[in-house]
């Protein structure tokens, strides 16, 4: 049940609370939370947000870069490109360092601001936003939506409620379509999967994507914010009193009731709070933020936006519902700079030069040399000990290369075999090669050899040890 403010003319403001005991009759797990539109800075600037970030993911697939897709993680040849950069399996450190950065960040940005990524950025709260905009376009407001449900099925119920989850699902399948964009390439994709002709696994996994998507932001919702999100469970790990979260002033708002507008509450014995549960109304998590902080609470600023709409009506000033810390609202002042947060930045820039030093130190190339274990040496017609090695060239750049192989650790040797080679993009080379060494230069039974392969414009250059044998 919904309780409504109206202010009306003769400066009243009237309060319609629901039946307590009906409520909770009325109760159930998915269907209990309607959420009212809400607009203000808060929302202005979510929407803007959400829309550049979508822009962004929807972008991101389809650029370009050397007649290649930019960025394509292609899980099936085990290589990530990523505009001019290429990862292996063997690169999966930078990788490792990604997301330690990210996390490290994370962490610097909750305990400064609580849970803004929630509110702001995460995917989640994104395309349930988009969801929800579908379902008040085609059922109407939160009044609206609570009588529909309520009707019997009839025509009008059923077109709406037929446009609305098909908005939906147009929605999740060119949201999975995009998803999957990321992992192979996307025109193909695109004109494959809507002539029907992608396989059994490519439409397997953008419909079961699509199901997911569907299935979070159109039905799950709060539910996955609440019970499924281990970050909501651990946040409070980071919070602190210093910590910028959505507050309700207290002192200021209590004790709260109706009252007429241009009474002064203060006569009444009572605070800024005209108790018109607009914050619970628009709360996308269903919760009321006058109770304290609570997990469930993501930061939006919805309820910030509605209350500051109701002091406006009443002539109050703004911010009974604010952005502020626990610390502030007991009266001090907040401390930005404290051991936690300076902690948090200062792993999070050493982590950020590591993954910087990686990548820029990171050769294009890599160098595996195997010995033929059939035969452990031989003697040629001139007396010179022979061994017999494969050289596995992986070329990890984008651009073909040409490479020449020498060793190093004899005076007197020479390598038999296609020394000069070129090794496509992306492609691995087997270079069967034969090391020749004078006699003399063998001493032992077993020397190191150090093979080197490098590009001929000499701007890539890697080395592999192996082991010469002579008995």
């Amino acid at each position: 049940m919904e309780q409504k403010v109206e202010v009306q003319a003769a400066d009243k403001v009237k309060i319609h609370r629901p039946d307590p005991d009906k409520r909770s009759n009325d109760y159930s797990p998915r269907n209990r939370i309607y959420v009212r539109d809400v607009k203000g800075a808060f929302e202005w600037f979510r929407r803007s947000f959400g829309f550049i970030l979508l822009f962004v993911f929807a972008l991101i697939p389809w650029l370009q870069f050397n007649g290649e897709q930019a960025v394509l993680l292609d899980i099936a040849e085990q290589r990530f490109r990523i505009f001019g950069l290429t990862l292996w399996p063997q690169d999966f450190t930078i990788v490792a360092w990604i997301f330690i950065v990210s996390a490290f960040a994370l962490f610097f940005i909750t305990t400064l601001y609580g849970r803004v990524w929630c509110g702001f950025m995460c995917p989640q709260t994104t395309w349930t936003f988009i969801f929800m905009w579908f379902e008040k376009k085609f059922e109407g407001t939160r009044n609206q939506r609570m009588t529909l449900d309520k009707r019997p099925w009839d025509f009008d119920k059923f077109w709406r409620k037929a446009a609305k989850h098909t908005s939906w699902i147009i929605v999740s399948l060119l949201t999975a379509m995009i998803f999957v964009g990321y992992f192979t390439d996307v025109r193909e994709l695109f004109t494959q999967f809507w002539t029907l002709d992608s396989g059994f696994w490519l439409t397997g996994t953008v419909l079961f994507f699509a199901f997911c998507t569907y299935g979070n932001a159109g039905w799950m919702r709060e539910i996955m914010c609440t019970h499924m999100c281990p970050y909501a469970r651990f946040q409070s790990a980071m919070f602190d009193k210093d910590t910028v979260t959505v507050s309700y002033d207290m002192n200021r708002g209590e004790p709260r009731g109706g009252r007429p507008r241009k009474k002064d509450p203060k006569e009444l014995g009572l605070g800024d709070c005209i108790d018109c549960y607009m914050c619970v109304q628009v709360c996308p998590t269903g919760i009321d933020i006058r109770n304290g902080l609570q997990y469930e609470c993501i930061n939006c600023g919805a309820c910030v936006d509605a209350c500051n709409e109701i002091m406006d009506k009443m002539n109050y000033p703004r911010g009974l519902i604010r952005f502020t810390t626990e610390r502030n609202l007991q009266g001090g002042r907040t401390h930005k700079l404290r051991f936690k947060s300076i902690g948090y930045f200062v792993v999070m820039v050493v982590m950020t030069v590591l993954l910087i030093w990686d990548i820029s130190t990171r050769v294009p190339l890599q160098v595996d040399v195997l010995r033929d274990r059939n035969q452990l040496y031989s003697i040629n017609m001139e007396g010179w000990v022979q061994n017999v090695f494969t050289l596995k060239i992986l070329n990890k750049s984008q651009q073909p290369q040409s490479f020449v192989v020498t060793s190093e650790g004899f005076t007197r040797s020479t390598l038999i075999g296609d020394v000069t080679i070129t090794v496509g993009a992306g492609e691995v080379a087997t270079v069967p090669v034969t090391l020749a060494v004078h006699p003399d230069e063998v001493t032992e039974r077993v020397q190191d050899v150090t093979f080197v392969v490098t590009s001929t414009d000499g701007a890539i250059s890697e080395k592999h040890v192996s082991r010469f044998l002579y008995e």
